[in-house]
């Protein structure tokens, strides 16, 4: 948010991009679940650039491109934590090989449906606890989900395709505790697109 007016209305894109930089942050070991858990929150209510600012402060600077109106995907460095709340990725942002999620009494969605796929592989470890864990994707995606529930459960919902050789796959592997992952397939449509988040399916 630096060089921004601090009174500057934010979007969606903007909350989200701060967002995902907190949790690059914790992923890294900068801050801790609570913190990420709270710093979140406040981004996701955040009205103006000044407000965002104030969340990062103590964090290193961003990459070059990533500053406030940037149009390029954001990109997930391996973890999405959510903690008694909900913890997303949406919109656009490039999906790396590997994602883990871990949903503590709160909820997450891993929604591919405008993501970038910049390998042929993701692995997806999704732990959820007394929570969920949604993965969304669209057509045209392989998926395939391993993994153990207790006292919860794992759900596929995604369709088999006929797919070429050479299409993109997800692999999840669900560890659930009294809580469940869920994998279903969502089509693009152009108002998720432009709203920068998913509709209920």
């Amino acid at each position: 948010m630096t060089g921004q007016p601090p009174d500057l209305r934010v979007s969606d894109a903007d909350r989200e991009r701060v967002a995902q930089r907190l949790r690059d942050a914790a992923g890294e070991g900068r801050l801790t679940v609570e913190e990420l858990d709270e710093r979140v929150e406040r981004a996701y209510g955040a009205r103006t650039a000044g407000q965002l600012a104030e969340l990062t402060t103590d964090l290193p600077a961003t990459r070059p491109g990533t500053a406030l109106g940037s149009p390029s995907p954001r990109k997930s460095r391996g973890w999405l934590v959510s903690v008694m709340g909900g913890g997303n990725l949406r919109g656009r942002w490039r999906a790396g090989g590997r994602l883990r999620a871990i949903s503590l009494m709160s909820g997450g969605d891993i929604d591919l449906t405008h993501a970038e796929m910049n390998e042929p592989e993701l692995r997806i470890t999704a732990i959820a606890i007394m929570g969920g864990v949604n993965v969304i994707v669209p057509p045209g995606v392989d998926v395939e989900m391993t993994g153990f529930a207790f006292m919860g459960g794992n759900d596929m919902k995604v369709p088999v395709q006929d797919l070429p050789p050479g299409a993109p796959r997800v692999y999840v592997r669900a560890f659930s505790l009294m809580g469940g992952t869920c994998a279903r397939m969502r089509r693009r449509d152009r108002e998720s697109l432009e709203a920068g988040e998913s509709s209920p399916a």
